[in-house]
């Protein structure tokens, strides 16, 4: 199965699949390309409270998102900085989302190797470290690490099929039947990791315009309403 490739129109073998994004132990039925894989995952798709997380407000989240993609961005620019070590799709937006999270002082952004103009620090420290390696899982224990459906299925919300309804920092979620895979939506184009292994030719990182995206050849990657493979466009629990 062909994945979407940044740098070449169709990937040549199905490694180029994250195939640590697979889904297990949830029933075939909820992915059946008979009936719209949104509708049928819409009911699991909206996490329980969480009585301990104060959610940002929307100034906050708007730094937040920015951080995210800042973050995100620079990986695909840069290569993958040696902090960042679960490299598949889910782990893109777990590192970013961390990181985001995180203190960001001069020995962090030398760490990351982050220069330049950044987003502003707007949402309170003592939150944003509280909710840092805090994910939902879907048996209902938390910790640092979740896979795809758990990020969509336990920390994130449904926002739907159209992708211009994507702010900076949703994920598009694509279900191929054996195989889940996220995107990350950075206001121009996507990012992710195809969940290859990294070689010294190719760090499994890409990025493509939503446009080019829209047509790619394989049609089960189109994140159109009509594409029963795309789920839709989510939205992290905690922003706004």
């Amino acid at each position: 199965m062909n994945a979407p490739d940044g740098h070449n129109p169709v990937v040549p073998d199905e490694v180029r699949l994250d195939r640590r994004c697979l889904l297990a132990g949830l029933s075939t039925a909820l992915f059946s390309l008979a009936v719209p894989a949104f509708a049928l995952a819409l009911p699991v798709t909206t996490p329980a409270p969480q009585s301990d997380i104060v959610r940002f407000n929307a100034e906050e989240s708007r730094a937040l998102r920015a951080w995210i993609v800042r973050i995100a961005e620079a990986q695909v620019t840069y290569g993958p900085t040696p902090k960042w070590q679960q490299r598949d799709c889910a782990g893109l937006v777990r590192f970013a989302v961390a990181e985001a999270l995180s203190t960001h002082d001069a020995r962090w952004r030398q760490a990351m190797g982050i220069h330049g103009p950044v987003p502003p620090d707007l949402a309170p420290e003592k939150t944003r470290l509280k909710l840092r390696h805090h994910w939902r899982r879907p048996d209902g224990s938390e910790g640092a690490f979740v896979n795809a459906i758990g990020l969509i299925q336990e920390n994130s919300i449904p926002i739907g099929r159209d992708p211009r309804l994507a702010r900076v920092a949703d994920m598009f979620f694509f279900d191929q039947g054996t195989a889940q895979h996220l995107m990350l939506w950075t206001g121009r184009r996507v990012v992710y990791h195809n969940g290859a292994e990294p070689s010294p030719e190719d760090n499994g990182l890409r990025a493509v315009p939503l446009t080019e995206l829209r047509r790619w050849p394989d049609t089960r990657w189109r994140p159109e309403e009509d594409n029963p493979n795309f789920i839709g466009v989510f939205s992290l629990t905690f922003l706004r």
